[in-house]
């Protein structure tokens, strides 16, 4: 056997952290480590394994041999396996060997908190530093006012690896590519953050990266750490924000993965009602587990820390809040008080926002929650889960739905399009066209439109520009900004070749410039998540399918008027209620003939008269233009 020398990177607070479940930075002391012992450069590694009987390090520098570096077990019932190997340095390939004390169970496995694994299919982790200057010194120092909730939020949702591909050589684009082609990109088209589905190592394409084994490695798909970093630089630079999907629910049965990790539920709780994803066919962590959680908080803070991450848009929090998530009576077991609440994962949601916002002021985390669980976006102290914002699923589900329809059938469903006000400021919400919405035969967003060529394109321009006008955040994933015809392909790129062709090339440039509306008007933007920002007009005209309504921000004399004409008709001299005196100014069209529209508009100012309408004093005649939304100025 080599030798391997006694070594640690952990103190004895370390440890009492770990095992209390409340040392939220493993990541600098698991792991594989580049260090100097007694003159002599090495690697240390550790890893938790409490059920093995021994552990050592396989890897390219001893041909893959069991037995021949062995690590050694800490005295202080920690489960913590470590050990220095001398003479080894970056670039080493490695896997444990664990053998377990359970009937002698044997596994291999990657190391969780590599920084960087081997290109899939290969499994093994490498040892990896990288001493990366960052140049967004300017960004982080201000970035608490480009993620605070009374900003401008739109986000751009990306798939790295079906973006845009390298055409010539059929590939991926390099994360030094990306820096270059999707940077300039979203900088162009206005959006304010870019929000990226798992980059995390996986092993399986199909899951679009939502399986991981790797947590704390940029997958080596598009190239090294340090040009994901270089990526993430170069966004900030152009002061672009960078959301990060985070995958706390669940995770695959890959053999070289966390599960039976030492022969034991290790991670994955070891009762099947509570640990496995019948949808998915992945396992569950284990929340009531001390350790697991300090591993899961600490892997969050690691891409806040070392990535510069500006925010977690946490993945599948449903199925985290709920005993009963996807499964029948008998299923499921019911928590100490007879209810359905998975009172270990609440308590452990609660510990990540707290730790978060506690470290890291100026990010924002951001639920993908579906049911009613109430105060998902309420700090903490106040009794919630301590999110910053979460997905708005009733307003995704009504609107698509709604738009989905002929406009000759929609004012039998007005309620469909306005009932989201009934309950938009009860959370944080933002609102996603997300990439669950253009898969498995759902069509794309312009695809579900109803209607010849122009009608589906002005309805497209008329449901973004009801998503930018309601109160509440925006996100949109990649292809719909410029009417993306097909489902997404996570295998192919998007049909950039649309933009040769007009519509497409329009509503491009309509999204351009809605971007930019909602950036500088502070209306829209400034008051999102309460009911001072939002005022109706009138919901309720179902014969016309018109709804109307005024957008607040700080100042008053600010804010604008939006009226939404939900039907090909124009409607000319159309009045609406106003509460103060003055003029109206059509300040944005989505019917502009450079959108692709008729060019139906109010050239002129439009005075406002003493002529009570909709419950107001005041009133002013308005033209509206078929399937489209006008945005009005309100000036003195």
């Amino acid at each position: 056997m080599a030798h391997v020398t006694s070594f640690s990177l952990f103190t004895e607070f370390d440890i009492n952290l770990f095992k209390a479940g409340e040392h939220y930075r493993l990541y600098k002391k698991f792991g594989s480590h580049i260090v100097t012992v007694d003159g002599v450069e090495g690697v240390y590694f550790a890893v938790w394994a409490p059920s093995a009987k021994h552990v050592s390090v396989v890897g390219d520098f001893n041909y893959w041999t069991e037995g021949e570096h062995q690590l050694n077990v800490r005295w202080d019932s920690s489960g913590i396996w470590e050990g220095f190997i001398p003479s080894i340095g970056k670039g080493t390939l490695y896997k444990y060997n664990i053998e377990s004390h359970h009937n002698g169970i044997k596994t291999e496995k990657s190391d969780p908190y590599a920084r960087r694994c081997e290109h899939p299919p290969n499994t093994a982790s490498i040892v990896w530093e990288d001493n990366y200057q960052w140049k967004d010194s300017s960004w982080m120092k201000t970035r608490k006012k480009n993620n605070a909730l009374d900003a401008p939020y739109s986000v751009y949702e990306v798939h790295l690896g079906s973006w845009k591909k390298h055409v010539e050589e059929n590939r991926f684009l390099s994360y030094y590519e990306l820096a270059d082609d999707l940077v300039n990109y979203v900088k162009d088209m206005n959006f304010t953050h870019v929000e990226l589905m798992p980059i995390m190592e996986f092993p399986y394409d199909p899951s679009w990266g939502y399986q991981i084994t790797g947590y704390f490695a940029p997958t080596s798909r598009y190239g090294y750490p340090e040009e994901f970093k270089y990526l993430v630089d170069k966004l900030h630079q152009n002061n672009i924000g960078i959301i990060l999907d985070w995958v706390p629910s669940h995770f695959p049965e890959d053999a070289h993965g966390l599960g039976f990790f030492d022969g034991s539920h290790l991670y994955e709780h070891p009762d099947k009602r509570k640990g496995y994803h019948q949808d998915w066919k992945s396992l569950i962590f284990n929340y009531e587990r001390n350790e697991v959680r300090s591993f899961l908080i600490s892997n969050a803070l690691f891409w806040l820390d070392q990535y510069h991450a500006d925010g977690l848009r946490v993945d599948a929090v449903a199925s985290m809040l709920f005993l009963d998530y996807s499964r029948e009576d008998g299923e499921w077991e019911p928590n100490i008080y007879g209810g359905r609440e998975n009172l270990a994962a609440i308590d452990f949601l609660k510990a990540l926002n707290k730790e978060v916002y506690a470290s890291f002021p100026d990010v924002q985390t951001i639920a993908e929650e579906s049911t009613a669980f109430p105060k998902v976006s309420e700090p903490v102290f106040l009794g919630g889960l301590g999110f910053g914002m979460k997905w708005m699923m009733g307003w995704m589900h009504d609107t698509l739905e709604y738009f989905a329809k002929d406009p000759v059938y929609r004012k039998h469903h007005q309620n469909d399009i306005t009932f989201s006000l009934a309950y938009a400021f009860t959370e944080n919400f933002m609102l996603p066209l997300s990439h669950d919405e253009v898969v498995y035969g759902k069509n794309s967003i312009l695809g579900r439109m109803p209607g010849d060529e122009w009608q589906r394109f002005a309805n497209l321009r008329l449901l973004y520009g009801c998503m930018f006008t309601h109160p509440g955040t925006k996100l949109l994933f990649m292809g719909g900004e410029f009417g993306q015809y097909n489902e997404w392909d996570f295998q192919g790129s998007l049909d950039w070749n649309l933009l040769e062709f007009e519509p497409h090339k329009n509503t491009q440039n309509y999204y351009k410039a809605l971007n930019n509306l909602y950036k500088t008007t502070p209306a829209l933007y400034e008051k999102p998540f309460t009911g001072e920002g939002f005022e109706w007009i009138s919901y309720d005209d179902h014969e016309n399918c018109v709804m109307s309504y005024i957008r607040k921000g700080y100042n008053p004399e600010e804010n604008v008027v939006v009226v939404c004409n939900l039907t090909p008709s124009i409607r000319k001299q159309y009045r609406i209620g106003i509460p103060v005196k003055g003029k109206l100014k059509e300040i944005f069209n989505s019917d502009a003939k450079e959108f692709g529209g008729s060019g139906v508009g109010n050239k002129k100012q439009i005075t406002i008269k003493k002529h009570p309408w909709n419950g107001k004093d005041y009133s002013a005649e308005v033209t509206l233009a078929p399937l489209a939304i006008t945005i009005f100025q309100m000036k003195k």
